[in-house]
């Protein structure tokens, strides 16, 4: 449970550097159609800056809350466009039910759905999406980067964030500068494909770091004790140090989830013991490739729109 300062310097400088290197080649390429794969970079930095701020609020940077949430709402707010406060608070309900049908923010019905029970009854739109959801899943999560921003919005607009002016104004200079670079800098058709495939990217890479960790996974009645109702709802995702710094190491998200606390260096030492002690007490330990987790996740979402496409036939 140690903080791991020399590895959260070496990070952090090291997502500042993409951050600053993408930038400096958007503006020194300028008006041009190559600016695009700038947007592709920078979608990447975007992702990796997110993950930051996952760890931060977690206090896996800083032991005390103050540090923690000033370079919190800097990064997510100025940095990525993204309420610090609505995502921690978002992500705080997750970790305490996580795969809870009514009490995790990430299982519930909304676009897609989780659970069966959820999908009956649907209607017009969002039943041929439930239908198709397992085929829709990669495209819909362009949309997540656009998703978060408006749901940011939304929480600040409702008053559920603390400091909320605050956040505010952070979030406006992100869409005043971000917005104003890119259509000064560039063309008007240029400036709208670059936002489009910034976002776009930006959702998809950072769906991906989450999706294979709870999706597909038993839903939990909330009569589990702690240790049972977050291995079991939980799944690591293996494949080296590449993975472990694609997924920003969330793919410990068993050991992520016993100890949220914990630096994200320390998780890898600690999963041989969490794995021996689970085989001790006889309770499942789930552990895959990353390419396995998407298929067993894409599965569950084509299961449960099946009674949409029985009904239908």
């Amino acid at each position: 449970m140690e903080r791991q300062p020399a590895y959260y310097a070496v990070r952090l400088s090291l997502v500042a550097l993409m951050m600053a290197g993408g930038w400096t080649a958007f503006f020194l390429i300028g008006s041009s159609w190559w600016t695009l794969l700038v947007a592709v970079f920078l979608s990447i930095s975007f992702a990796q800056t997110a993950l930051v701020a996952h760890d931060l609020a977690h206090r896996q940077i800083f032991r005390t809350k103050r540090p923690s949430e000033i370079l919190g709402r800097i990064i997510a707010n100025i940095g990525v466009g993204m309420s610090y406060g609505w995502w921690m608070d978002k992500h705080t309900r997750h970790h305490n039910n996580p795969n809870h049908d009514d009490l995790d923010p990430d299982v519930a019905p909304e676009v897609l759905i989780w659970a069966t029970e959820s999908a009956i009854g649907r209607r017009g739109l969002a039943a041929f999406v439930t239908r198709h959801q397992a085929g829709l899943f990669f495209p819909l999560l362009t949309l997540l980067g656009i998703d978060l921003k408006v749901s940011s919005v939304k929480a600040l607009r409702a008053g559920v964030v603390k400091r909320p002016v605050l956040e505010s104004v952070l979030l406006a200079v992100h869409a005043v500068v971000y917005l104003t670079s890119l259509f000064v800098v560039l063309s008007p058709l240029q400036a709208v494909a670059f936002l489009v495939v910034h976002q776009a990217v930006f959702g998809v890479y950072l769906g991906m770091t989450f999706a294979p960790n709870h999706k597909g996974m038993p839903h939990p009645t909330g009569d589990e004790d702690y240790f049972r109702k977050q291995v079991l709802t939980s799944r690591n995702v293996k494949g080296g140090w590449f993975v472990d710094v694609a997924l920003g190491g969330l793919n410990y998200q068993i050991e992520h989830h016993l100890f949220p606390g914990m630096p994200t260096p320390n998780l890898r030492k600690v999963q041989p013991m969490v794995q021996a002690y689970c085989e001790e007490i006889g309770v499942s330990y789930e552990q895959t490739t990353l390419i396995e987790s998407y298929r067993q996740a894409l599965r569950h979402l084509h299961e449960v729109g099946e009674p949409l496409r029985a009904a239908r036939s």
